[in-house]
Order: C-alpha cells, then structure tokens, then sequence
C-alpha cells in the first residue's frame, strides 16, 4: 500500500498527469500543477526516489515505470471522464 500512499498526497497525481507528454521545467510544471515551489520540490524528490520521475535535460519527465503506471490508471481515467459527464 505504499504506492497508494504516495499517489495519495496532495498533487502527486496531478504532477504524473502533467508529465505525461513532453518533459516540463520546473516552472512549468508548478504553472501547470497550480502549485507552489516548496510542495513541488517535495512531492518531485517523492516520485523521483520512487522511481516514477526523472530529471532530464529538458526538464521533468516520466521514468518507464511511471510511463507504465500511467497505462495502469488509464481505466480510472476513463471511468472518471464519464462519471464526470454524468454528474453535469
């Protein structure tokens, strides 16, 4: 249940979900997320030590596990867009 508890913390899933196309820098990605540094910083040393994020050139991307667990959230995904749609 670790992993649980990691996603778990205020904006951890955002950050993945942000970092799921092109790498970002960090401004961008605090731009993105609507966050503030202090929190960024924490959570991006959380998901890198879990070996979800990488720091690369070009800024922040997802490792190829995280890439992974991106594919493994995708029914969450789907069952959220439509719970989404129904309670408009």
């Amino acid at each position: 249940m670790v992993a649980l508890d990691l996603l778990g913390r205020r904006t951890a899933l955002r950050i993945l979900w942000e970092l799921r196309g092109d790498p970002l820098t960090f401004r961008a990605l605090q731009d993105a997320c609507e966050t503030n540094s202090r929190l960024l910083n924490t959570r991006l040393a959380e998901l890198k030590e879990a070996g979800l994020v990488e720091h690369v050139a070009g800024g922040y991307q997802l490792t190829a596990e995280g890439r992974k667990l991106g594919v493994a959230l995708e029914p969450l995904t789907s069952w959220a867009t439509g719970w989404a749609r129904r309670q408009t």
